[in-house]
C-alpha cells in the first residue's frame, strides 16, 4: 500500500532515499530549509566563478554507477566524469612534492623512486586493501546496521584481525619513509577519525584512492546533486525549499507529520537526512533515543575552515587535488581530537577545479578551494579566519613558489558557525561521526527511531558512516528499512 512519506533534509543521502521510495510507488515530498538543495554539498557562484561549498572529491565511482543501475541508468546519463592525472599532489616543503598519478603502476614507481623496495611492498598492500573493498562493499556496508551479526561472514571472520589492529600500525609496519607513510595515512581521514583510531580493515580506502582512481565530474561535485535530483523528479519526487523543519510531530508514539514555517504538514512517515542531533531536537525529549551525554561522549569528525577565492591568474605548480604536508601531522592531529584549539601550523588542502574545468572559473582565472581540518566545537571568528587565511596563503606562496596574495579578486569564507546555522550541524562538525571501531556499524545512531514507530533517519551519522558513497548507501538502506516495515 502506497504512504505519503516526509524526508527532512536533501543532501546526498535524502535524494537518494526519495529516488528508491519513489520508485516503489510512494509519494514523497523533500524539505530543505536553505534555498539551494544538496545539504553540505551546495555550490557557490560568483563573478563567472563556480565552487562547491563541500565535498570536491569523487571516489569511488562503482557505488554511484551502483546507485544508478538501480533505477536502470548510468552516471553518464546525467553529467560527466573526467579522470584526473595527476589524481593529487603532496607538497612537503618548498618545491617540494610527490605527484599520485592515474594508475597504480605509476604510483609504485614514483614510491621506488622515494623508497627503494617500496614498489613491491605497495603492491601488497594495495592487494589486501583491494580484498577488503571487495568484503566492504559486497558483504558489509550494503547492511542496515540492526545487528552485529552483519559483521559475521565467512569472508569477514578471516579479517577480525583487521578490525583490531588500526591503520597507523599497518602502514607503519610496511613503510619506513615518513613521506610515504603519509601518503598512505591521508585517505582514512575521510572517515573522520586519526589513523590510529581507524581499524586497519578500512585501508580499503587506500584502494579506492590508487586502484579506483580521483575523479571529477564537469561542473563540479554538484552536478551529481542536480544528476540524483533530476532523477529524483523523474520519479515523481516532490523538493521543496526554504521550507525548515521545526518539529517532528508525534502522536500516541508514533510519527504522523512535521510542522514547516509554522503549517502542519501530514505524513504516514518522517525521515530525516539531516543532522541527526538536531532531528531528535524536532522531538520531546521523552521521544528521543539518544542523550545529549551519548553524543558528548562521541567521537565526531572534523569541522574545517573553508576559503573559496577567486584569483586574476592562472596559478604555477600546483594540481587540481593539492595537499600540504610540510609541517608535523601529529601536532595538527592533537589539536583536532586530542586538545581542541586552534592548531598553530596547521595542515591544509587545496583545490583548483579550473585546472581540469573550464567552467569553475572565467578564462586566464583561477578557482581556489582552501581547507583547514579544525575540532569541531571551537570558537570562529572573523578576526580568526583573517589570521588564519593569511597563514596558509604565506606558505602557499613559499611552498608553491609564487606570489599570489595581490591577485585575489574575493574570497569567501566558511566554518564552524557556518555548519551550525547552515546545516544545524552538531558542534559544527563538517563530516558527521568518525568510523572508530565502537563507532561501526550496528554500534552508530540507528536509521531506524527506537522510540517512535514510523521514524527514520539517514546520513552521515548514522551506516555505514562519513563520506559521499557512504550516504549514498545510507539512503538505499533507510529506504529498504521503511519498505520491509510497510
Amino acid at each position: 500500500m502506497n504512504k505519503k512519506i516526509i524526508i527532512i533534509g536533501s543532501g546526498f543521502s535524502s535524494l537518494a532515499a526519495s529516488c528508491y521510495l519513489a520508485k516503489e510507488g510512494h509519494e514523497v515530498h523533500i524539505y530543505e530549509k536553505n534555498n539551494q538543495i544538496g545539504g553540505r554539498a551546495r555550490q557557490l557562484q560568483r563573478d563567472g566563478f563556480t565552487f562547491d561549498i563541500g565535498p570536491t572529491w569523487y571516489w569511488m565511482p562503482d557505488v554511484f554507477e551502483r546507485f544508478f543501475a538501480d533505477f536502470n541508468k548510468k552516471p553518464s546519463d546525467y553529467y560527466h566524469l573526467i579522470k584526473l592525472n595527476p589524481a593529487y599532489n603532496v607538497y612537503f616543503g618548498e618545491s617540494d612534492y610527490i605527484s599520485i598519478a592515474d594508475s597504480l603502476e605509476r604510483i609504485c614507481e614514483a614510491f621506488e623512486a622515494e623508497e627503494k623496495g617500496s614498489a613491491k611492498k605497495l603492491r601488497s598492500f594495495i592487494g589486501k586493501a583491494e580484498e577488503n573493498y571487495d568484503i566492504a562493499i559486497k558483504d558489509l556496508v550494503y547492511n542496515p546496521g540492526v545487528s552485529p551479526l552483519e559483521l559475521v561472514t565467512p569472508k569477514t571472520v578471516t579479517k577480525l584481525g583487521a578490525f583490531f589492529s588500526n591503520i597507523k600500525r599497518d602502514v607503519r609496519k610496511e613503510f619506513k619513509n615518513k613521506r610515504l607513510v603519509q601518503i598512505l595515512e591521508f585517505p582514512v581521514l575521510f572517515l573522520g577519525a586519526k589513523p590510529s583510531d581507524t581499524p586497519a580493515f578500512y585501508n580499503f580506502m587506500n584502494y579506492a584512492d590508487f586502484g579506483l582512481g580521483t575523479w571529477h565530474p564537469e561542473n563540479g561535485m554538484y552536478s551529481v546533486i542536480e544528476g540524483i535530483a533530476a532523477l529524483a523528479r523523474e520519479l515523481g519526487v516532490h523538493i521543496h525549499t526554504n521550507a525548515a523543519a521545526e518539529k517532528i510531530l508525534v502522536e500516541k508514539g508514533t510519527a504522523n507529520g512535521i510542522e514547516v514555517n509554522g503549517t502542519v504538514i501530514n505524513a504516514d512517515i518522517v525521515l530525516s537526512g539531516a543532522d541527526y542531533h538536531h532531528s531528535e531536537s524536532l522531538l520531546e525529549e521523552k521521544d528521543r533515543a539518544y542523550s545529549e551525554k551519548y553524543w558528548k561522549t562521541r567521537t565526531f569528525a572534523p569541522s574545517s575552515l573553508l576559503f573559496y577565492v577567486g584569483f586574476d591568474k592562472k596559478l604555477e605548480h600546483v594540481a587540481h587535488h593539492t595537499l600540504f604536508f610540510d609541517v608535523d601531522f601529529e601536532e595538527h592531529a592533537q589539536a583536532i581530537y586530542d586538545d581542541p584549539r586552534w592548531p598553530e601550523e596547521p595542515l591544509f588542502y587545496a583545490s583548483f577545479p579550473s585546472k581540469t574545468d573550464a567552467s569553475a572559473a572565467p578564462e586566464g582565472k583561477e578557482a581556489g578551494i582552501f581547507l583547514i581540518p579544525l575540532a569541531p566545537g571551537l570558537e570562529d571568528t572573523p578576526q580568526m579566519r583573517e589570521r588564519y587565511f593569511d597563514i596558509i596563503m604565506t606558505r602557499f606562496e613559499r611552498i608553491t613558489n609564487q606570489r599570489v596574495k595581490n591577485n585575489v579578486i574575493f574570497k569567501e569564507s566558511f566554518c564552524v558557525n557556518d555548519f551550525t546555522e547552515q546545516y544545524n550541524s552538531y558542534k559544527g562538525n563538517a563530516y558527521g561521526m568518525a568510523n572508530t571501531l565502537l563507532q561501526t556499524a550496528f554500534l552508530r545512531p540507528k536509521l531506524k527511531s527506537k522510540k517512535v514507530n514510523n521514524l527514520y533517519f539517514t546520513g552521515q551519522l548514522t551506516v555505514p558512516g562519513p563520506g559521499v558513497p557512504p550516504s549514498l548507501i545510507s539512503g538505499k538502506l533507510v529506504a529498504q528499512l521503511i519498505q520491509k516495515h510497510l
